[in-house]
């Protein structure tokens, strides 16, 4: 079975007989009282019940339904109930701040706003009134007084559903926003169904989710990313489907051990957190054959970490490099013995086509030599919602402008370099960051800021703040002039919802300012 319509997703897989069963680690927001395990059909019931809510209040074909709330899956059943009945949904991460919503929502108007009454307060206390910005607010966890509880709205019947049009907006999602505020990603049925789940819902060799597996997810589910994986997963139909919601590594570990994964995707940030399960006996990553990890890189000792942990004889990561705006673009295996952490791996195949062009023309640069990396893909998004301006200015002839500066090496592969907003001449941000990982053991995380006009600032996270200063000097002795290391706890660091670190937000607390070494002209 390929993906299609997703407001029927649920309910074609449950009429073909999929056998997967869903484990959360803890309800679902839109259904508090369920409990934690779920077949096919009953998701199927949840989607039915929420588009009949949405319609009650006020959602219409051709409508936006934003969604902000804790982190769950029912991000994507409520998307997919929002397609159901014609609407457009707009995920919105709950981590994002009350002035961050208000801007992004005021880009939407959406017809209907699903969220929390701790939301609508936390925006409250901001001087925000989100329920101005749309024109009804459905609260799914208590009730509030400029907004409709979603308990009277629950025995509302959707209308008949509705086809999506191919080439029609189809979902909205946001940008991780390291650099500022996100982008509102407007993605299409042919773009991310077409392009993208239809072709992760085919059974690869070494990649490919088998009936047999159980299939492990710590993500941002309030990304463009889960609601692809979403319609993949199902498809292919595999034994478990595991949610994670909370990556607290002793909270993580009984749902994890109930349950022990053979295939696991999960987000950069939410593998560090959950690394020192690797070290437990008996460890919840035993039977896992297949690692993935999107949205961001991840430093080698972690990979090392979780292919250590793995009883398999032969255990695989596999890396994606790709932006909301594209979906993946690259791919690469690790196995315990690879080498060239830096190399983003290879254009996916049939789909995908790669260049490097100077910054400054944008005309092709010969291979090894960096540039900024573009991409031609069928996969590409619509637009920015409120920003047509900003999108344009990252196309050129049918190319997208990735805004990260890399080099194609001779057999074809990326080698990444930084974000070309924060490119320091002379070295590269990403390399550094690995190799202070790698020399020493106290660093959980490394980070290296760019700065006009002044050498990079290394940003280094440690379980409890501290240093050992004669260990850093030995550590970076070789490499070019850094300033001396700022070192924080986890809890010091500010993040998105996906876990990256908000470079541009890190870097005007540390030190006032927020003048990168790059243009930032394609943020």
């Amino acid at each position: 079975m390929k993906p299609y319509d997703m407001g029927l997703l649920f309910d074609e897989c449950a009429d073909r007989g999929v056998p997967t069963v869903v484990h959360l680690d803890r309800p679902f927001d839109i259904a508090p009282d369920a409990g934690t395990t779920h077949d096919v059909p009953a998701l199927a019931q949840l989607v039915w019940t929420a588009a009949g809510w949405l319609a009650a209040a006020g959602a219409r074909r051709g409508d936006r339904v934003a969604i902000v709330k804790d982190n769950h899956w029912d991000y994507d059943l409520l998307a997919c109930a929002a397609v159901r009945i014609g609407a457009v949904p707009a995920k919105l991460s709950g981590h994002l701040a009350p002035e961050s919503l208000a801007v992004l929502l005021g880009r939407l108007s959406p017809a209907v706003l699903v969220t929390t009454a701790e939301v609508l307060a936390a925006a409250d206390s901001a001087g925000a009134d989100l329920t101005d910005l749309c024109r009804t607010t459905v609260t799914v966890d208590r009730a509030h007084p400029r907004a409709v509880h979603v308990g009277e709205l629950r025995q509302a019947a959707p209308p008949p559903p509705r086809r999506p049009r191919e080439d029609e907006p189809l979902v909205i999602m946001h940008t991780s926003g390291t650099t500022g505020l996100p982008k509102l990603v407007v993605h299409s049925t042919r773009t991310i169904i077409g392009a993208l789940a239809r072709v992760e819902a085919t059974r690869l060799p070494m990649a490919g989710v088998r009936r047999s597996d159980t299939v492990a997810n710590a993500s941002s589910y309030a990304h463009g990313r889960t609601f692809c994986w979403t319609a993949s997963v199902l498809c292919l139909a595999p034994k478990k489907i595991v949610v994670l919601t909370d990556t607290h590594p002793d909270r993580a570990d009984p749902v994890l051990r109930a349950h022990p994964p053979t295939v696991i995707e999960a987000l950069p940030a939410a593998y560090v957190r959950l690394q020192p399960l690797t070290t437990r006996l008996d460890n919840a990553f035993r039977d896992v054959r297949l690692f993935a990890s999107t949205y961001d890189a991840v430093h080698p000792p972690t990979v090392r970490g979780y292919l250590a942990a793995s009883a398999r004889r032969r255990p695989l990561w596999m890396q994606g490099w790709g932006q909301s705006e594209t979906g993946p673009i690259t791919f690469r295996f690790l196995g315990r013995k690879s080498a060239a952490w830096r190399n983003a791996g290879r254009a996916i195949p049939l789909r995908t086509r790669l260049r490097v062009v100077d910054p400054a023309t944008l005309a092709p640069v010969p291979r090894g030599r960096p540039g900024v990396v573009q991409v031609r893909t069928p996969a590409r998004c619509l637009g920015y919602v409120g920003e047509a301006e900003r999108f344009q200015g990252k196309c050129t002839d049918g190319w997208w402008n990735t805004g990260d500066v890399g080099a194609l090496t001779r057999t074809g592969s990326v080698r990444l370099l930084d974000r070309e907003v924060d490119t320091v001449a002379g070295l590269s941000c990403l390399a550094v960051e690995d190799v202070v990982e790698d020399r020493l053991d106290a660093v959980a995380e490394c980070v290296v800021l760019g700065r006009a006009g002044a050498p990079p600032l290394p940003v280094v996270v440690t379980a409890d703040g501290t240093l050992d200063p004669a260990a850093w000097s030995a550590a970076v002795a070789d490499l070019p002039r850094l300033a001396e290391p700022v070192v924080l706890t986890g809890d010091d660091v500010p993040r998105t919802g996906t876990g990256k670190v908000r470079r541009t937000a890190l870097l005007a607390a540390l030190t006032g300012n927020t003048a990168t070494a790059g243009s930032g002209r394609w943020t």
